[in-house]
């Protein structure tokens, strides 16, 4: 089961191996996505959580008793149909190929189940027809 969630990490915890954690004692692997992380600031990092469901739960309350603020995340990716005009750029940054051109039409196709915003298509786009509501 995948789920992706936001973690606020206070200040006294941005040091912690949290992924390695993750990984070595829950069998959860973490694929980290966006993170903003610095020394003595509170951290955030959006991951998606790849695991079985009960190790999923028990990786989540684990962080929460270390202080972390666990939230779904519930972002999602639109395209303003009526700005693009299909050029393409955003597809030579996606990391996941939820972007594609059409071979036949060459319009723009967005698969919203292949995407993990990221957001690394946002600032590519030049009439920025793609925004997000993180």
């Amino acid at each position: 089961m995948k789920k992706r969630v936001t973690l606020t990490i206070p200040r006294n915890r941005v040091n912690m191996a949290i992924t390695y954690g993750l990984a070595k004692d829950f069998n959860v692997a973490a694929n980290i996505i966006r993170a903003q992380v610095a020394p003595n600031q509170i951290g955030t990092i959006v991951l998606e959580l790849l695991g079985e469901i009960d190790e999923l739960e028990e990786a989540m309350e684990w962080m929460r008793a270390q202080n972390i603020v666990v939230s779904l995340a519930k972002a999602d990716i639109s395209i303003d149909e009526d700005i693009c005009v299909h050029c393409g750029l955003c597809t030579g940054v996606c990391p996941t190929q939820a972007l594609t051109l059409d071979p036949h039409t060459f319009k723009l196709q967005f698969s919203r189940s292949r995407c993990i915003v990221c957001e690394q298509c946002i600032p590519t786009c030049p009439v920025q027809a793609i925004s997000s509501n993180l």
